[in-house]
């Protein structure tokens, strides 16, 4: 339900200086182009100051330096954009869960699960199972058993949650995920492959969002662990052994191989690929599209991208790329040529001084 702050509440909650009228209402977040009346929006960049110039907003979060640029009231704070976050979160506050267990879930008599707990319909809780205080299990969602959830936890419809996997507080797993299925491990045997097992767990620290339809395996031998504050897009593929650093952000349709280790603060860009068994320093920022293929050992924006071309200009491109070698080997051939002429020119033009001498 969506609530109606005015301007002067909003700064009593969260912080920030209003300029202009602190009573103006407002009830709904938007953009600076559809923003209308009893709305707020933000700028965080220069580039939108047309917009902000035409914007029907009732009001605007942004840094002092852009204030000149509007005439409606704003709230200045240092991060706009974070700040939004928040007005956005205390204007749709998530909904009120009403405790209990709803009586078509399946739960073993040794499970621990508090009072303020809520459990919907059709949830399967195994043997083993501990929750933390008020967490929300959506309809139709596993818990393997001895699992461990943190307080505060919410797992939305048809999460999986495999055996003796660890999840901190105040986590939110989006809808289809997978915590802990078995790692892709298989050894080669005469020609068949013997599957190994995946004795590890998954390890998932505080405040980590997971998104939906997301799988992280679990470790072969070793625990693959998302660090405290982790947050993870719809589609990630997490493979087993994986250590995920603490504030890292990983956007949609990535794929990390098993045993790779990323460092804190890090960003992965849409559809990026990171290879098994490298490691990635703190604070690496990796764009969309690219594939990583070896350890990345300093902090920096890395990118491994081809543009996009009509398919028969590609086709040239690709027939020139698979040259390269050739080329190369021809250019060095040449180089040695040219190096074996350089005395011949030399003593060649030596004489022809010393003839003319």
């Amino acid at each position: 339900m969506s609530m109606t702050y005015s301007l002067r509440e909003i700064v009593g909650k969260l912080g920030g200086e209003v300029a202009g009228p602190d009573d103006v209402l407002i009830s709904r977040v938007a953009s600076l182009a559809n923003a209308q009346a009893g709305h707020i929006s933000f700028l965080t960049d220069s580039k939108y100051q047309s917009v902000l110039a035409v914007t029907k907003a009732s009001a605007v979060i942004l840094k002092q330096e852009h204030r000149a640029g509007t005439d409606l009231p704003c709230i200045m704070t240092d991060n706009p954009y974070a700040y939004f976050a928040r007005v956005s979160e205390l204007l749709n506050p998530v909904p009120a869960y009403q405790p209990g267990i709803n009586a078509s879930a399946v739960i073993d008599a040794s499970a621990k699960i508090p009072a303020s707990c809520t459990i919907m319909a059709n949830v399967v809780i195994a043997a083993g199972v501990v929750l933390g205080e008020k967490v929300v299990v959506h309809a139709g969602t596993v818990i393997g058993e001895g699992v461990q959830i943190g307080d505060h936890c919410v797992l939305q419809a048809n999460v999986t949650i495999y055996h003796h996997c660890q999840i901190g507080n105040r986590c939110n797993i989006f809808s289809g995920s997978v915590i802990g299925g078995d790692g892709f491990g298989y050894a080669p045997d005469n020609g068949r492959w013997v599957k190994i097992p995946q004795v590890g767990r998954v390890i998932i620290e505080d405040d980590v969002d997971i998104g939906a339809n997301t799988s992280i395996d679990r470790g072969a031998l070793d625990d693959t662990i998302i660090e405290q504050g982790t947050k993870i897009d719809n589609l990630v593929q997490i493979g087993h052994n994986c250590r995920i650093g603490a504030h890292s952000v990983i956007a949609g349709c990535v794929g990390i191989a098993g045993s790779a280790i990323l460092g804190k603060h890090c960003r992965i860009g849409g559809a990026a690929m990171i290879l098994g068994h490298l490691e990635i320093a703190d604070g690496v920022t990796v764009s969309p599209g690219s594939m990583i293929t070896r350890s990345l050992n300093k902090a920096d924006t890395y990118t491994a991208l081809m543009p996009f071309q009509a398919h028969d200009d590609w086709l040239k491109t690709a027939a020139g790329i698979r040259r390269l070698g050739d080329l190369a080997d021809r250019v060095k051939q040449l180089e040695k040529q040219l190096s074996t002429l350089q005395p011949v020119l030399l003593d060649s033009k030596l004489a022809d001084q010393a003839s003319k001498q």
